[in-house]
């Protein structure tokens, strides 16, 4: 049954529909990045308060910036902006149909529809999901990267801009030159403090062409913190495939485990949604939450999806059961990643670790190693990196998250060991895969890469370690290097 306003009474009854009227639903959120893991989880909990009978007046209009968000866009538009979720988890699967996205604004050059519609004054949250590379962040000084060619394209022209960013600072221009007011912009990317790396862009873009107008966003926007969670893997063939065996014919469907979790700042200057209503949570340590998050979950994936496309393992659930894999995951994580993360509400360090082991270890999610493994150019300075200062800060081990950075230099050469070759997966690919065949002869080269790693090159307790990894990765292979690590 292809998927419809008009269908969704005659799906299967093993599929749950919206059992709200969507025709009563009016927007209030503008949300950039219409990717499968928005529609699994900033999506699902407005889908769930519509569902409550709250808040009919804060649905979702999509919207992107790049070519494929128009292809997106289209195949969205046909099937009336539903979205199939099917819950993937070993105890069975479920699928359910989510309807709190209403419109998608057409993606066009110079941005022009979306920054008329985000200067609507019924949208008052602009959220985001560009993927953590999307920031325009030195990665050398952790600053605004003002000679981006996106960013001098936007500071010469404010009116037609090329980047989310802009679009954002053209409409909070006319919202404040026609009296609407300001929007809170809400980022959900895998950031530490990513409202405060939101609101470095938006305001650093701002000033560049209009510093009054800046200073005004500063006074009256805000960019609260979250923590978002929930895996998500990539839509292929046999996720369509998926939905179609659960009678659904949905040219984008989203497959995801059976977890989510988001804590918010709870700062909106134009009111907000009860999302905690359908289960997220407002906190005042959201930090916290994101040290955690990211220092175990996201480092984690960097632990072992390198290692896992080296040896030619297809998924993260792969890799959890292959012995040596799993071993590595957990002696880094409790002995090199632990040692430095606070507890949160509900959870200790170490039970996270444990609730981790098991959301890896799903079998009925394939999440692939390559998807983890993409952009290692962001996730290991911002996953990895900070774990490895700590410890040599406070004298704890290295040498596991040591092998963990000569696994990525070892990724990148662009060659599993089955020989198999490895497609470009990172925006700086090329650069990448120069340098981790150089340091095949001299690792220290990888090291050199101080945008990535700073001064690390320089503090022989991790410096030494990476060169004898990756050394022996190169000349006995990675299970070998796996084993000496274990063996420890």
């Amino acid at each position: 049954m292809k998927l419809s306003n008009a269908t969704l009474t005659d799906l299967p009854s093993s599929v749950r529909v919206p059992t709200y009227d969507r025709s009563k639903l009016t927007p209030g959120i503008v949300h950039i990045g219409l990717g499968n893991f928005h529609r699994a989880h900033q999506a699902w909990y407005l889908h769930r308060l519509f569902e409550l009978g709250l808040n009919p007046d804060w649905a979702i209009v999509g919207a992107g910036v790049r070519p494929y968000d128009e292809t997106q866009r289209l195949k969205m538009k046909a099937q009336d902006y539903l979205t199939t979720l099917i819950e993937l988890d070993p105890s069975g699967k479920s699928a359910e149909v989510s309807g709190s996205m209403i419109d998608y604004v057409p993606v066009v050059e110079g941005n022009g529809l979306l920054i008329e519609r985000m200067a609507d004054p019924a949208i008052r949250i602009v959220a985001l999901t560009v993927t953590e590379g999307g920031y325009y962040i030195d990665p050398a000084t952790k600053g605004f990267a003002a000679d981006h060619p996106d960013i001098v394209h936007d500071a010469a022209n404010p009116e037609t801009p090329r980047t989310a960013f802009g679009a954002i600072v053209a409409a909070l221009r006319l919202r404040r030159d026609r009296g609407i007011g300001p929007f809170t912009g809400l980022c959900c990317d895998n950031l530490l403090g990513n409202g405060l790396v939101l609101r470095q862009t938006v305001l650093s873009l701002a000033r560049l062409s209009d510093p009054v107008l800046a200073e005004w966003i500063d006074t009256h926007c805000t960019f609260p913190n979250s923590m978002v969670d929930c895996i998500v893997p990539a839509t292929g063939p046999k996720e369509l495939a998926l939905a179609r065996e659960f009678g659904v014919d949905d040219a984008v469907p989203v497959t995801h485990e059976n977890f989510r979790q988001w804590v918010i700042e709870d700062n909106f200057c134009a009111g907000r949604p009860d999302w905690d209503r359908a289960g997220a949570t407002f906190s005042d340590r959201v930090h916290d939450f994101e040290v955690m998050k990211i220092r175990i979950l996201n480092g984690g994936h960097q632990v072992i999806s390198d290692v896992g496309e080296v040896l030619g393992i297809e998924t993260i659930s792969g890799c959890m059961e292959h012995p040596q894999v799993r071993a590595l995951f957990r002696k880094v994580e409790l002995e090199e990643i632990v040692p430095h993360v606070q507890p949160v509400p509900g959870f200790t360090p170490g039970e996270y670790v444990k609730l981790i082991d098991r959301r890896f270890s799903n079998t009925a999610i394939a999440d692939t190693t390559r998807r983890v493994a993409f952009d290692g150019s962001s996730r290991h300075p911002g996953f990895v990196v900070p774990s490895i200062r700590d410890g040599l800060k406070a004298g704890t081990p290295v040498e596991g998250l040591a092998l963990v950075s000569a696994a990525w230099a070892r990724y990148c050469v662009g060659v599993r060991e089955n020989g198999t070759v490895v497609e470009p997966n990172d925006p700086l690919w090329a650069d990448l895969t120069d340098k981790a065949k150089a340091a095949k002869d001299d690792p220290r080269v990888w090291l050199e890469m101080r945008s990535f790693y700073g001064d690390l090159a320089d503090e022989p307790r991790f410096a030494d370690a990476f060169v004898r990894w990756l050394s022996l990765i190169h000349v006995k292979g990675m299970e070998a290097a796996l084993d000496a690590y274990l063996a420890e």
